[in-house]
């Protein structure tokens, strides 16, 4: 089989690889993405960083890419990355991302036990600490409160916390006529009567009223 020679399909292929050769040079050339400053050496990393930056979300992390409801907790978040800790303690000097770590931290200073269990009494700085601890009683709270429907363990309990609808304090102080719901508070208070603090720091000699607070203080040496 023989072959024509077409000069018009020499100039079509030479047109096509013309312009092959520009498109080659064109990506070879640098692309500035005027948005954040970037430079791209290919098209495509060009226009997928555009989307990026076009799809961000309102409250998301430049870091790490989390989004967040609201502006303020992006904030919080953002101090992981940069280290910031603007909240100090005054007792220590030990510093917190968040305003609630330092609350808490603060009641290792004063001795704060606002959490306690309706069971058995004890008391705990935080929430969390007071969940944990109530899993070791487990079984049926049989005791219900008709005021506001918490139940407890033991009648005892029940009976001690209802106290607190009623306003009874029973216990009251031969010193001072303070009275209290709980016999515990009286025995605690009674020692600022006699100047005693029984439960001394070995660290620091800095002494307490009570044994949890002093546990809670120590906590401070030990980290």
């Amino acid at each position: 089989k023989s072959y024509r020679y077409n000069p018009m399909r020499k100039a079509s292929n030479q047109n096509e690889s013309l312009i092959l050769h520009q498109n080659i040079q064109i990506l070879k050339q640098p692309f500035d993405y005027n948005k954040c400053g970037k430079t791209f050496f290919k098209r495509a990393i060009l226009v997928t960083q555009k989307g990026r930056q076009t799809e961000r979300k309102p409250n998301e992390c430049s870091e790490c890419r989390k989004t967040f409801s609201k502006r303020c907790t992006l904030i919080v978040h953002q101090r992981i990355h940069t280290g910031e800790k603007p909240y100090v303690c005054n007792d220590c000097r030990k510093t917190f991302r968040v305003k609630t770590s330092l609350t808490r931290h603060q009641r290792i200073h004063t001795g704060e036990r606002p959490y306690e269990c309706s069971e058995c009494g004890k008391t705990f700085i935080d929430k969390s600490a007071l969940i944990v601890h109530q899993k070791i009683h487990g079984g049926e709270k049989s005791y219900e409160c008709n005021e506001c429907g918490k139940t407890f363990f033991r009648k005892s309990a029940l009976a001690e916390h209802f106290r607190s609808h009623t306003g009874e304090k029973p216990y009251e102080c031969k010193e001072c006529g303070n009275a209290f719901s709980k016999k515990s508070y009286l025995v605690v208070h009674q020692r600022t009567h006699r100047g005693e603090k029984p439960n001394e720091c070995k660290e620091c000699g800095k002494t307490f009223f009570c044994q949890s607070a002093l546990t809670a203080h120590q906590r401070i040496h030990t980290g």
